[in-house]
């Protein structure tokens, strides 16, 4: 690629077991790229099935990155992130023209493409408190005080997830406003151009492709895995769908198959939450899920010249 040109990320994003992942194989066949994931359950080595890691098919027919590249009981943070996908983005240009980030983190793919919101200083307490809260009162709790305080941000948040919850009360609680007003703020500039497409289907068949996705994940062998890390629990990687309700099932009297029943349930609602948080991007650009990658490319490249020289 030429020094003056401007490479292009290519990000594919839409609700989980939509069929991101070999989407993005093809689209860096296609364009003989390279591929950053922003799903940000997938940068743990310890978890692999619970996360639908790409497979080794997958792995193999393109490069990837962030994948399994830290421990759960690393410190990593979006803003790491940031940093990282940006600095690897700068050499992976020098090479390509187009790369390819894929995920449904949306705040990882806003991180990378948007850049990070500022957002206040807090002091430790409020954060201490929050968390004996959640220790006391349990993460229902913290639910309840954000969907009164910022039902914005209450219609979007992962409300399985108490470090999130916490990050949002803690803003509030310091500044006296809602975690919504600190986000969406002036993108920084970035030295590449951004396309985004979403795959999306009807919501009955995201449903069913979830529910299916998670009885292949207990066949799998999920329940050895979480049982493998349950001396990692407390750790923020571990409170997540699918390994959470694992957890509960082994340190409580929750049958195996009522705990199942409620992965597919929260993995429902966190699909919901993906599309609320997509869907206020009009940059992207949908399709549904079965529409062939060709057929992608080419609606993709009437639209972007950089697309069409590439």
């Amino acid at each position: 690629m030429s020094a003056n040109s401007q490479g292009v990320l290519l990000c594919v994003v839409g609700p989980t077991a939509i069929g991101k992942t070999a989407l993005a194989v093809q689209l860096a066949q296609h364009f003989n790229t390279e591929i950053i994931s922003a799903d940000s359950r997938q940068f743990f080595k310890e978890m692999c099935i619970g996360t639908a890691v790409p497979s080794p098919e997958e792995l193999a027919a393109a490069p990837h990155h962030f994948i399994q590249h830290l421990s759960i009981t690393d410190s990593y943070s979006v803003g790491d992130f940031e940093r990282d996908a940006i600095a690897l983005l700068d050499e992976l240009f020098k090479e390509h023209p187009v790369v390819v980030l894929v995920g449904g983190s949306g705040l990882y793919v806003d991180a990378v493409t948007k850049g990070l919101d500022e957002f206040p200083e807090i002091a430790p307490g409020v954060r201490d408190a929050l968390n004996q809260q959640l220790k006391n009162e349990g993460i229902a709790s913290l639910q309840d005080e954000l969907q009164q305080k910022d039902p914005e941000y209450y219609s979007e948040v992962d409300l399985q997830n108490p470090h999130r919850l916490i990050r949002a009360l803690e803003v509030i609680q310091q500044t006296g406003k809602t975690f919504s007003s600190f986000r969406n703020q002036q993108p920084k500039q970035r030295a590449f151009k951004t396309i985004k497409l979403g795959l999306t289907a009807e919501r009955e068949l995201i449903y069913d492709r979830i529910n299916r996705r998670v009885d292949i994940m207990i066949q799998e062998g999920l329940l050895q895995e979480v049982k493998g890390l349950l001396s990692f629990k407390d750790l923020n990687a571990l409170q997540t769908v699918g390994y959470r309700e694992l957890i509960g099932h082994l340190e409580t009297d929750t049958p195996l198959q009522d705990a199942i029943d409620a992965i597919k349930q929260n993995t429902r609602r966190f699909a919901k939450r993906q599309l609320t948080w997509f869907r206020k991007d009009p940059q992207i650009q949908w399709f549904d899920y079965q529409t062939p990658t060709a057929e992608i490319v080419s609606a993709l490249a009437a639209q972007h010249k950089e697309l069409q020289r590439s």
